[in-house]
């Protein structure tokens, strides 16, 4: 990281720990939507676990990332029609640092709101075998999934026209892990949802997250689950980097 990369990314932290209730807001959809499934429907699912909670924290996870990422459009929209990115990049720096310091920003702020979701799991008796290197895993996977999702929400953050359209894309996003392994398993769906479900990323994300969190076998999962990440980040690392470069010349 550049050293004018790391000043635009302390202003944008500033910005966020002046507000901590962004990290909060965040935070407390996934949280309710936890609580919810863990104490009022948890009893009725039936997941092949004791302990519902661990089954359904990695689609949570998921979630408060998606909920996360739509900030990095917002933070970006607000610059653009400031003009405060027009005049971030008339200055001697390299223009790719803009850019950079907002999905840094994200990868920073969404890893926080992850850890008061983790932080909740626990007092709701959440508990995992794993070790240290199946930890880091999971940590590397979150992050993958925070970079895809943050480049994705710098297109909109940089095409759209209005603050509700910049924000509005994230929406799918966090209602996706519902259609997915994240609540329950797929085999207990109807075929044609199953199919879709067993072939989006969200259940392979989901699927070796808690493998590793639980002491299963990961097997082909987290291949998939970083094929899924790496190919969407580059795809719309490709087209925000196109986009940025044709609006701003």
């Amino acid at each position: 990281m550049t050293s004018k990369t790391g000043v635009l990314l302390g202003r944008l932290m500033r910005n966020i720990m002046r507000s901590p209730d962004t990290i909060i807001t965040v935070a407390i959809t996934p949280i309710a939507m936890m609580l919810l499934f863990v104490y009022v429907f948890g009893g009725a699912i039936e997941s092949g676990t004791d302990n519902y909670v661990n089954y359904l924290l990695p689609g949570i996870l998921l979630m408060a990332i998606a909920s996360g990422i739509s900030y990095t459009a917002f933070r970006l929209f607000g610059d653009i029609k400031s003009g405060l990115m027009a005049r971030f990049i008339t200055m001697p720096i390299k223009r790719s640092s803009v850019l950079w310091a907002h999905v840094l920003t994200s990868l920073v702020s969404n890893a926080l709101t992850v850890v008061v979701v983790f932080l909740v799991a626990l007092l709701m008796g959440f508990r995992s075998s794993a070790g240290i290197l199946e930890w880091l895993a999971v940590a590397g996977i979150l992050g993958l999934f925070t970079l895809a999702l943050t480049w994705l929400a710098v297109i909109p953050g940089l095409t759209a026209k209005t603050m509700e359209g910049a924000t509005a894309f994230s929406y799918p996003l966090i209602f996706l892990p519902f259609i997915s392994s994240a609540f329950v398993p797929t085999e207990t769906m109807p075929k044609i949802v199953r199919v879709f479900a067993e072939n989006q990323p969200v259940t392979s994300i989901v699927n070796a997250i808690r493998a590793l969190l639980y002491g299963g076998s990961v097997g082909s999962e987290i291949w998939t689950a970083l094929a899924w990440c790496v190919g969407i980040m580059i795809i719309a690392y490709f087209f925000a980097s196109r986009v940025f470069k044709s609006k701003l010349g």
